[in-house]
């Protein structure tokens, strides 16, 4: 199984619209990807998940995915908030 992580810094915080771009791009990947803040992972492909992360400007996250294209999925998901 393939796992990859990146940390990044937020650069413009989620509304609803780029909040469901974000789960978009994740949901079209076959591998399992998460985001995370301090202690607190949620599932990237989940819209109310992402809302209650909380994603603000200026804030250090952890994309990471398992899964076949785990790499793949970890570069395009950090490109949408980064």
């Amino acid at each position: 199984m393939i796992m990859a992580n990146k940390t990044i810094t937020v650069k413009n915080a989620l509304d609803t619209r780029q909040a469901a771009l974000f789960v978009q791009t994740a949901s079209k990947f076959k591998s399992d990807v998460k985001i995370s803040i301090n202690d607190k992972m949620v599932n990237a492909k989940s819209l109310m998940c992402i809302i209650s992360l909380g994603l603000a400007e200026g804030i250090e996250a952890t994309i990471s995915a398992e899964g076949e294209d785990a790499e793949q999925a970890v570069n395009e998901v950090a490109a949408v908030i980064c």
